[in-house]
């Protein structure tokens, strides 16, 4: 018997803008999604001034659930669309 942990796949995004890295990454922070983690942020210089812009990329990292399968083959097989499997156990 094979026990997979799946959670959904969803990322989400924000435009950021600040005079500092420092404020972008506070406000990448302060932007994240409950369940959401801030997976990346990179930053531009606009040209002809001293602000920052950035998009802040978030990716769901709450859900879990488990599902369980008699080999590998069907457990892969029952994860559903939108899906990810993140682990599997043998018990």
């Amino acid at each position: 018997m094979y026990v997979g942990t799946i959670r959904r796949v969803e990322n989400t995004s924000v435009e950021l803008a600040g005079h500092s890295l420092e404020e972008i990454r506070d406000q990448a922070q302060a932007a994240a999604p409950e369940g959401f983690d801030l997976v990346s942020a990179p930053v531009q210089m606009i040209k002809g001034s001293t602000e920052l812009k950035a998009t802040a990329t978030y990716q769901r990292r709450d859900g879990l659930r488990d599902i369980e399968a008699d080999d590998r083959a069907a457990l892969f097989a029952k994860v559903p669309e939108g899906w990810q499997l993140v682990n599997i156990r043998k018990h």
